[in-house]
């Protein structure tokens, strides 16, 4: 689940998506999403373009986030995370049960390589935790806690599409299009749709140098109620040391670590 910050960035843009959609709710809490984005302060050219809603609403919003302490508005006029936030983030932090860490660990150690959990955030995944590879390996992964990553390009990304309704990821799609990255990159929905249908018939997704040159991961989704995915966990390898094969016998402890963190997301 490896990344850089070009084409859909942390502050990736909603293409597609008409500014006016969604509830007064959904568009609060995309703007607090695009404020809270990495690469902050953020100016409300910036945030308004990132949470697909109009400039005069994104304005007044903001002014109402600021009031309350959720946002914070910079000497520049650009718009920061707020000390309320930074609050309720270390108390969603303290609270994170301690089992994801053992398990997480213990995927690592299954695998000697980097394991990343990620949840789905809209129209991208959002890394939640990372944990670096043994202490043998000298490369690291360019993808970091908090970065917003792609669906078609990431494993992680593709095992949430595959359990989501064909109806809504069409709508993804079309949101969002399918932006190469890579020379792997599938940007055709034809390509797409039947790597999809192996992933539901194997159990995991792979990432073969789709998202970054010279990485190569396998991820599975985490199911919540229905079935329906709230992200999932991978393992991450750099393609020079892992081979294609050697990356896919890690499914059975990648399986079981995501069924082991089912109940706890």
């Amino acid at each position: 689940m490896s990344t850089d910050e070009a084409a859909t960035g942390a502050m990736g843009g909603r293409a597609g998506r008409t500014s006016a959609a969604g509830s007064a709710l959904e568009k609060s809490l995309r703007v607090l999403e695009a404020v809270a984005a990495p690469g902050g302060p953020h100016r409300l050219a910036e945030v308004t373009a990132a949470a697909a809603v109009p400039k005069s609403s994104t304005f007044r919003i903001l002014a109402s986030l600021a009031e309350q302490g959720f946002v914070r508005q910079e000497a520049d006029s650009r718009y920061g995370v707020g000390p309320r936030l930074r609050g309720l983030s270390a108390l969603v932090g303290a609270g994170e049960p301690a089992s994801i860490g053992r398990i997480l660990g213990g995927l690592r150690e299954a695998t000697g390589q980097t394991v990343h959990l990620a949840l789905h955030t809209g129209e991208t995944i959002t890394c939640i935790r990372k944990l670096e590879g043994g202490e043998d390996q000298s490369f690291r992964t360019a993808s970091r806690v908090g970065m917003r990553m792609p669906l078609h390009t990431t494993a992680i990304g593709k095992s949430v599409l595959a359990h989501l309704p064909a109806e809504e990821v069409r709508d993804l799609i079309g949101a969002t299009g399918l932006p190469r990255r890579t020379p792997q990159t599938l940007t055709t929905e034809r390509a797409l749709y039947a790597q999809l249908a192996e992933v539901r018939a194997r159990g995991f997704a792979l990432d073969d140098e789709e998202n970054e040159p010279a990485i190569r991961c396998i991820g599975a989704a985490i199911l919540g109620p229905a079935g329906r995915p709230v992200g999932g966990v991978s393992v991450t390898a750099v393609t020079f040391l892992v081979s294609r094969e050697e990356i896919q016998a890690y499914a059975p402890a990648l399986g079981a670590a995501a069924e082991a963190l089912t109940p706890l997301l």
